[in-house]
């Protein structure tokens, strides 16, 4: 019998009461991974097997002494390549919880990752373990040791400064994805985008493909995926989060966050409401 594939996504908790935290533990055989992204930051560490990761214009092969980093909205994609299998586990670290992490860690502001695939042994070992510790959830100090000593190396060795952008694209870019934002539920057109930043419906598509990697349909759909986590987090049932974030309905929404998550928002709802305690 072939094997399935399998996702199961845990919550964490900041300190007990700031949610910044998500766990995925995956084990494919087939799953591939549309170019997409996410709000939050996302470290990813193979356990068996391995996957072809492309992002920046680049494929690099995922194995278990490689750590995939991406930054808070950076497009990336993957598939299984030549493995025949890729188990892997992945945190993803909300914005909120990145600036309590800084603070902590005395690193004086924002930081950028200029490369997504960090050749550190010891460091994809001191992931695993971290994300095993809270996975048992039996031991807060041991994980709140690992959280720390984790993150920090990490954003010590591979962080540098935040990245920028040409100033007159950044802001372009910037309007058009507030635009989406405000108007996600509406279903807003490509010329409602390009009229409300003053260029062509062409200039936009280039746009968001130069900078961002992805269409401007593409992220208006991460922008509902996003929206329909937040529902879908605070116990909101599935139907009507996938209308409140502009979905037609809700095996739309399912499709999309197959997709892109490699899981369902039963799942999602499911680890939601069973959140890990805090270290």
């Amino acid at each position: 019998m072939p094997r399935t594939d399998k996702a199961n996504f845990s919550r964490y908790w900041w300190h007990g009461t700031t949610p910044g935290l998500s766990l995925l533990r995956a084990d494919f055989t087939t799953h591939e991974y549309p170019p997409h992204m996410h709000e939050a930051l996302v470290v990813a560490v193979t356990e068996q097997g391995g996957s072809i990761i492309r992002s920046r214009g680049t494929t690099e092969l995922a194995k278990p002494s490689t750590l995939f980093v991406f930054n808070p909205v950076e497009t990336h994609a993957g598939w299984m390549g030549a493995s025949p299998r890729w188990c892997y586990r992945a945190f993803y670290l909300e914005r909120v919880a990145i600036a309590r992490l800084a603070q902590e860690l005395d690193l004086g502001g924002a930081r950028f990752f200029t490369r997504n695939a960090l050749a550190d042994d010891d460091l994809a070992a001191l992931f695993l373990g971290l994300h095993q510790a809270l996975e048992r959830d039996d031991d807060p100090l041991q994980q709140r040791e690992l959280m720390l000593t984790s993150f920090g190396q990490l954003l010590k060795r591979h962080a540098g400064a935040t990245g920028a952008r040409t100033v007159g694209d950044n802001a372009l870019l910037r309007r058009a994805i507030d635009m989406m934002r405000e108007t996600y539920a509406e279903n807003p057109s490509l010329a409602a985008i390009a009229g409300h930043i003053g260029i062509s419906e062409f200039q936009v598509i280039g746009l968001f493909k130069r900078l961002l990697g992805i269409t401007p349909h593409a992220y208006l759909t991460q922008i509902r995926l996003n929206v329909a986590c937040h529902h879908l987090r605070r116990g909101v049932a599935i139907a009507e989060a996938a209308a409140a974030a502009g979905f037609c309905d809700q095996s739309a929404m399912t499709r999309h966050f197959k997709r892109c998550y490699g899981t369902t928002p039963q799942q999602l709802a499911r680890a939601a409401g069973t959140s890990l305690r805090a270290a």
